[in-house]
């Protein structure tokens, strides 16, 4: 006890910041990722992968295996909330994990203690508040309020879990050289296309004359000669008196080697490439892609969703969540014609071979169908090519 009342005390007041995405005009960067256009093109693949997950309730016990036995499940992934479908929450959990690798998703239930509403939880900050030996988060919002819920009613997701108990890692320090080198970049262009519009003239009069007179002189060369208004514009004409000379502006712009080579180090700090973000990328592509980057997090939220949606007894009857990628959309055309041997054997059910070509289901579809000569052995002793067992083929 008295070991659990260290942990407690040095965990008290144990607090996260959370990256936020608000804020408005031209951007600097200053912490908010998501104002920048590089970060946002890294995240977005990755999120809509999240999204098109299919959260799916299997039950597998003694009578075999079922998907989404229970409607009230069923109904909680695919409509957590009043607000949103089960993708559209989806994605913006995978947001609010790329860009601060911690994700909360609030689970509300019924008076009979049976969950039945999903809201992520979009706070600025987070902290740990141990109350009566229980861990509690803190979390506190954009309009200034908070709300503290039990940990065991909160789904987290966490990427980059190295030093903290609770929490993952920040990504912004990581991230903070970059930024400022491609804010600095990027401002450093802007400016220099406006100073490319400004043309700039030095007059040197040979003459000794008042402030007042060369100031007139000035302005009346400015007038008349470089105004768009003027008749002579674009030609102009001194005397021995002044010499006009024009002054190139020199703006610095880093080349375009540099540049890439900053934008390639935010695509692999986000495990991603050009390819990738520019959905150019071949089968086998996508597939490396989908191992390093997609499946991790989908086993972590199937994990996530079956440790805090199901009690410990429940779990024991064999329920959990599993999030199914369907990942054979972007599959090639001979890799979906492949999956012919599958359906032949039993592996996958005909409508879930029409799912890979974008088809609709048929009737009859979903009962898996399997060819004679794939048949399982029986008792009475395996069967030939033909389908046929020895006492068959006796008769």
């Amino acid at each position: 006890m008295r070991l659990f009342q260290r942990f407690r005390n040095a965990h008290r007041q144990e607090r996260y910041k959370m990256v936020t995405e608000t804020g408005n005009g031209f951007y600097t960067w200053d912490g908010k990722l998501y104002q920048s256009d590089i970060v946002r093109s890294c995240i977005r693949p990755k999120t809509r992968a999240i999204g098109k997950l299919v959260a799916k309730h299997i039950r597998e016990d003694n009578m075999g295996i079922k998907t989404n036995p229970d409607p009230y499940m069923r109904f909680l992934l695919s409509e957590p909330n009043p607000f949103m479908t089960g993708q559209v929450m989806q994605e913006k959990v995978a947001n609010q994990l790329a860009l601060n690798n911690n994700a909360f998703i609030l689970i509300v239930r019924d008076a009979f203690g049976v969950p039945c509403e999903l809201y992520p939880i979009p706070c600025t900050s987070v902290e740990t508040v141990y109350i009566a030996h229980e861990l509690y988060l803190r979390f506190y919002f954009a309009n200034g309020k908070s709300g503290t819920y039990p940990y065991t009613e909160v789904i987290h997701i966490r990427e980059d879990f190295v030093g903290n108990d609770i929490f993952g890692e920040s990504p912004a320090p990581a991230l903070m050289q970059l930024m400022n080198v491609v804010s600095t970049i990027d401002q450093g262009m802007v400016r220099a296309i406006r100073n490319s519009g400004v043309v700039r003239w030095l007059l040197k009069f040979t003459t000794s004359s008042r402030p007042e007179d060369i100031k007139k002189n000035v302005q009346d060369f400015v007038n008349n000669y470089l105004s768009t208004e003027s008749d002579t514009f674009g030609a102009a004409g001194v005397d021995a008196k002044v010499d006009a000379q024009r002054i190139e502006p020199k703006d610095y712009v880093p080349n375009a080697l540099q540049i890439d080579r900053t934008t390639k180090r935010i695509y692999a700090f986000f495990n991603t490439n050009e390819k990738i973000v520019d959905a150019t990328y071949t089968e086998n592509e996508w597939n490396s892609y989908y191992e390093s980057v997609i499946e991790p997090i989908a086993m972590q939220m199937g994990a996530e969703y079956t440790r805090k949606l199901f009690s410990r007894r429940e779990r024991g009857f064999g329920n959990r969540i599993y999030f199914d990628a369907g990942n054979l959309q972007c599959a090639s055309l001979s890799t979906k014609l492949a999956l012919q041997a599958m359906v032949d054997r039993g592996a996958m059910t005909p409508n879930e071979w029409r799912a890979a070509f974008n088809l609709s289901p048929v009737d009859g579809g979903d009962k898996p169908i399997r060819r004679l000569d794939t048949a399982p052995t029986e008792e009475g002793g395996e069967r030939d090519a033909a389908g046929y067992s020895g006492d068959d083929r006796s008769e």
